[in-house]
């Protein structure tokens, strides 16, 4: 789950919902996918759904996902991109490219990038992007513009769940040849625009968990917020 420190409060986004976010993205970009780009931006993050039937909560504080135990998480991780597979060779191979890149800082797009206990666990981290390497070579390769494509997805939604939207970024933010400013509360204006329909419309799947007392996840009732892309 993504956690966002509101103040008095934390808004917990499920990575499935932010996944969601992400294939809303992708169905409205302004020329047509290729159907396992979209299936695999959809699915991306499907191996934490394991995970978040009991998200944990570490001293009144829901752990965020960058905070997650490696083990589990190259375990469900595995599990997410067995089943994509299953389903649609290509997109199951865009997130083993996906599952990979988050320990090799995507390939390049996101220096920044790095899961805190990732050090401690660097032998069974190198052996699960060997494997996944092993099916597509060292590097995106051939799929790199779907591959790219992923991560902007990915990045766009991640931009919404992790930075003050409701009451506008102070600042433009660059993701991968795309400025973000921000418009108003969930309203950003993107340049160059990408998607079909100016404005563009999606939704965010939400909870707001008050600080004081315990943080019951599961137990807090979703909210839907209305984003704004123009």
């Amino acid at each position: 789950m993504i956690v966002r420190d509101r103040g008095d409060s934390w808004q917990v986004v499920l990575q499935t919902d932010h996944a969601d976010l992400s294939a809303a993205f992708a169905r409205a970009w302004a020329s047509p996918l290729p159907d396992a780009l979209v299936i695999a931006t959809e699915r991306h993050d499907d191996g934490w759904a394991v995970w978040e039937q009991a998200p944990r909560v570490d001293a009144g504080t829901p752990v965020n996902f960058l905070d997650v135990d490696i083990r589990s998480h190259l375990a469900f991780y595995r599990a997410g991109i067995a089943a994509i597979t299953e389903q649609d060779a290509d997109a199951g191979l865009l997130v083993s490219m996906h599952g990979a890149g988050i320990y090799r800082q995507r390939y390049g797009f996101d220096p920044a990038l790095g899961l805190a206990r990732a050090e401690a666990a660097k032998d069974e981290v190198d052996a699960f992007v060997a494997e996944q390497e092993a099916k597509f070579g060292s590097e995106p390769g051939d799929r790199l513009e779907d591959y790219t494509l992923l991560q902007l997805f990915d990045r766009l939604s991640l931009y919404f769940c992790m930075r003050d939207a409701e009451n506008g970024e102070p600042a433009p933010v660059e993701l991968q040849g795309y400025t973000l400013e921000a418009d108003g509360p969930w309203r950003v204006r993107i340049d160059p625009f990408p998607f079909a329909g100016r404005p563009a419309t999606f939704a965010l799947k939400r909870r707001v968990i008050p600080k004081s007392g315990a943080a019951d996840v599961l137990g807090t009732e979703p909210e839907v917020v209305t984003i704004t892309a123009a």
